[in-house]
């Protein structure tokens, strides 16, 4: 049972297993698994929604995804427009704001025109924000963090002692989002595959064994639940929290 008054405020989610999915239902290609997987989206980001979740972030496409044969890699450009396109409507609809982070710079034209209307379109949306990760990585976003930094230090724009951990984060994609509570992995595979890395530092992970394409809000609700269930300490005692 959840408690309502204990809603993750930011729920991370690595979207994975749309291959093994595929495969499982006998499919000779793997976009099938990915078609499939737009289901799950709108299942999830509904429900967290409904639930009173603040901040949804999906892992879409990461920036080792391009390694990944060219005809699935086109195949998936190609799907991430006509969902975007399609799934505006539904966004309006709940009220859920679009938002992305990684150098979309490297996506495809029609990608990168659909995302910006999408974004416009439900700019003002309060409810929930749906941030959608692509052509993300978490060493290549921590690097540009230090980059960008060091150029302010030379430029005489900051003094070394001002660089803190609030200072960092502020020049990450999410420097206007908090961290998230709860991370979810799909699929049963035990790593983080370069995903906010310095985000998560204490978020709580939560691995389900339950492919991408199968994950419904009953599996979400079993997340919360978990994540519920646990002491979150901050490197704290329990009976200094209990106090």
């Amino acid at each position: 049972m959840i408690k309502q008054d204990n809603i993750p405020e930011h729920i991370a989610i690595i979207m994975d297993g749309n291959g093994r999915w595929a495969k499982k239902q006998g499919a000779l290609n793997r976009v099938f698994g990915h078609k499939n997987a737009i289901t799950s989206v709108r299942d999830s980001a509904e429900e967290c929604a409904r639930l009173g979740v603040k901040y949804l972030t999906l892992y879409a496409f990461s920036t080792e995804n391009w390694n990944r044969p060219k005809h699935e890699v086109d195949a998936l450009m190609t799907l991430l427009v006509g969902t975007i396109r399609s799934e505006t409507e539904t966004l309006t609809k709940n009220e859920i704001k679009l938002e992305s982070i990684g150098d979309i710079s490297h996506l495809p034209a029609k990608c990168q025109k659909e995302l910006r209307e999408a974004k416009e379109i439900t700019k003002d949306n309060k409810r929930m924000t749906l941030t959608l990760a692509l052509n993300y990585g978490a060493r290549h976003e921590i690097i540009r963090a230090v980059q960008n930094i060091a150029n302010e230090v030379a430029n005489n724009n900051l003094e070394v002692a001002d660089i803190n951990e609030a200072l960092f984060s502020s020049y990450l994609y999410t420097d206007d989002i908090p961290d998230p509570e709860l991370l979810i992995r799909t699929s049963g595979e035990m790593r983080i595959s370069n995903f906010l890395l310095w985000q998560i530092a204490y978020s709580e992970l939560y691995i389900t064994d339950v492919l991408w394409p199968d994950f419904r809000k009953e599996h979400l609700h079993e997340a919360i639940a978990s994540f519920q269930s646990r002491e979150r300490r901050f490197g704290k005692t329990s009976e200094q929290i209990t106090n």
